[in-house]
């Protein structure tokens, strides 16, 4: 298990475009588009996710794997609180499973 702790997750604003141009250019990608998710080690961009298509940009000098998985973990979260913002919901969808009767 990952501690909780040890990465800054926000949203992207606008103050933010050089930093996420940068990013893309390290990793040899296309910029992301908004809404995005940035993932920060010691206060430093490294790692952003685009939350409509889950793309994934990062800075290829930094050991970003786990914030990656970080970001993918905080992207579903975020999914499913928008699709069901209860949590008591969320939490008997989660625990729903089909049961098989013998007839």
């Amino acid at each position: 298990m990952y501690p909780a702790t040890i990465y800054k997750i926000r949203s992207a604003g606008d103050h933010d475009e050089d930093a996420m141009r940068s990013l893309a250019e390290l990793d040899s990608a296309a910029p992301l588009e908004h809404p995005i998710l940035i993932g920060e080690i010691d206060g430093r961009t490294a790692a952003a996710i685009e939350l409509d298509s889950r793309r994934i940009v990062a800075d290829p000098f930094q050991h970003t794997a786990t914030l990656r998985s970080h970001l993918r973990m905080r992207a579903s979260a975020l999914d499913a609180y928008a699709d069901r913002p209860d949590v008591a919901d969320r939490i008997r969808y989660a625990l729903r499973r089909t049961r098989i009767v013998a007839a």
